[in-house]
């Protein structure tokens, strides 16, 4: 017990002699206050250009996930259970080329069928059955839930509501008909929408500049649609929810949206727009992302590089280590002691610029026009305490390569290296997106994959690289590749502390 008792008082002592000497070096400390102000004042300049004007903010679906709901819609009333049935007869489309004319084809996630909305206001809650242009037949709700149906692209679409659930089945012939998902609405208006809708996200045209998207749309022919249940009595009305998707203005008549009566009752609907999760890259146009307001965290974390390479490096240049190893000969206890100081001072510079900059970025861009990407506060957490531990598993690479090394220059240009200059090539977009996201799954720069807030969405079409934003690896996978960096550096530099004259 007492050997247990001395230990552990030894390392206490051994941790307070490391952070005396880390708060009595003036340089240390201020080089470590630039950092925190490099990581907020960087990343605030980043997102400083004059905005469009105005209070522009993205629809927010039930999830809080910023949402695109923006489609033609013929629609009745349904005050309780009921049916809708229509035979989808074809479903076609049309995209500006960006030469003033436009061209014929249905985008991949075109979609056309029916729906239940619980109201006209974008980021309500709903319920869909459709055609895609190249995915089949889904059942979607709630904008982030996809179901995949059929391999068709016309045939017959049925919605069914009881209570609070609703299922999609699709037939061939209107006969015999296939399940194709549910989803459950629990706790929504008794009073919703419910008709045939039409939209199209924007057509993506890849040129040797790269990625880009022009405007689109869909049009949908459906036949007469059947009734069974509680539904209103009045006449079907058609609307707009939400904007056009910019197929206004200057484009041909091809890509209005709107709808007409057919011969029989049917129904042609054309629509422009999407009702799904909004995602980075091209696709969310002119706005932010919360990790765009952390731009900076790269600069900060070139003083934090320095600050704990010197740490060590600075005493072999001095000669005073031989003094340190003297007064405590367990070498290891000393680096495990050096390593907590410098982590815990590196952490605290993070947490503490991510907890600053995220609701200043997002207010000034909010403040000039711009649309800001929300986040839950589980992801806000997150981004803020990932930003914290980056920079301290980045203390420790650089103290333990301080040590292989024993050169302070050299040790802080290899850690940037391979550090901060992986993520700057890959986010810049130079490089091929298979080089870079190389870069971001096996160097140390994966660690900046834990500030990553942009979801990304299979039945979304953008641009999912580096260079908008996307990391090939989850946040925490991200995170565990540096932190594997870093315990690497450090048992390597315990084992060579221990065989090596200080």
């Amino acid at each position: 017990m007492t050997a247990i008792r001395t230990g552990g008082t030894g390392f206490l002592a051994t941790l307070h002699a490391e952070w005396t000497k880390f708060r009595t070096v003036r340089g240390w400390v201020l080089t470590m206050a630039g950092a925190l102000l490099a990581t907020i004042v960087v990343g605030l300049l980043g997102t400083a250009a004059p905005g469009p004007g105005g209070d522009a903010s993205y629809p927010k679906g039930p999830g809080g996930e910023a949402v695109n709901d923006s489609f033609s819609f013929v629609y009745r009333t349904l005050t309780g259970d009921g049916t809708l049935t229509v035979p989808l007869r074809s479903l076609t489309g049309a995209a500006d080329t960006g030469t003033g004319k436009t061209a014929r084809g249905v985008q991949p996630w075109a979609k056309a069928g029916i729906i239940v909305k619980e109201s006209l206001s974008q980021g309500s809650p709903y319920a869909a059955l459709m055609a895609t242009g190249a995915h089949g037949v889904r059942m979607q709700d709630d904008y982030t839930h996809d179901t995949a149906g059929p391999r068709a692209q016309q045939g017959w679409l049925r919605l069914v509501r009881s209570g609070d659930r609703l299922t999609g089945y699709a037939s061939a012939d209107g006969s015999r008909w296939t399940e194709v998902g549910r989803a459950r609405l629990p706790g929504r208006a008794h009073t919703v929408r419910a008709g045939l809708f039409a939209t199209s996200p924007q057509a993506k045209q890849d040129t040797g500049a790269g990625a880009g998207f022009s405007p689109a749309v869909a049009t949908g022919t459906f036949g007469r649609p059947e009734l069974t249940g509680d539904w209103s009595r009045t006449p079907w009305r058609g609307t707009q929810v939400g904007g056009d998707a910019g197929t206004s203005g200057s484009y041909t008549n091809t890509l209005k949206g709107g709808f007409t009566r057919t011969a029989g009752g049917g129904f042609t609907v054309t629509g422009a727009g999407d009702i799904a999760p909004v995602v980075g890259g091209p696709a969310m146009g002119v706005g932010f992302a919360v990790e765009d307001f952390l731009v900076g965290t790269f600069a900060g974390l070139i003083a934090v590089i320095a600050v704990s390479a010197l740490l060590i490096t600075g005493e072999y240049r001095r000669g005073l280590l031989r003094t340190t190893m003297t007064a405590t000969p367990l070498r290891g206890r000393v680096l495990g002691a050096k390593a907590l100081v410098a982590g815990g001072v590196a952490c605290a510079v993070g947490l503490v610029a991510a907890a600053v900059a995220l609701p200043l970025g997002a207010s000034g861009a909010r403040g000039r026009g711009f649309l800001v990407l929300p986040v839950t506060s589980a992801t806000e957490m997150r981004v803020v305490a990932g930003t914290g531990l980056l920079c301290a598993a980045a203390a420790v690479l650089a103290l333990g390569v301080g040590v292989l090394l024993r050169r302070g220059g050299t040790a802080v240009a290899l850690v940037v290296a391979s550090l901060v200059l992986p993520f700057l090539l890959a986010s810049s977009g130079v490089l091929p997106p298979g080089v870079s996201e190389w870069l971001l799954r096996v160097t140390p720069a994966a660690g900046f994959a834990v500030q990553q807030t942009l979801p990304r969405y299979a039945q979304v079409l953008s641009v999912y690289e580096p260079s908008t934003g996307y990391f090939p690896l989850a946040p925490w996978a991200g995170l565990a590749v540096l932190c594997g960096y870093a315990a690497l550096a450090h048992g390597l530099a315990v084992v060579r502390l221990r065989g090596r004259d200080v």
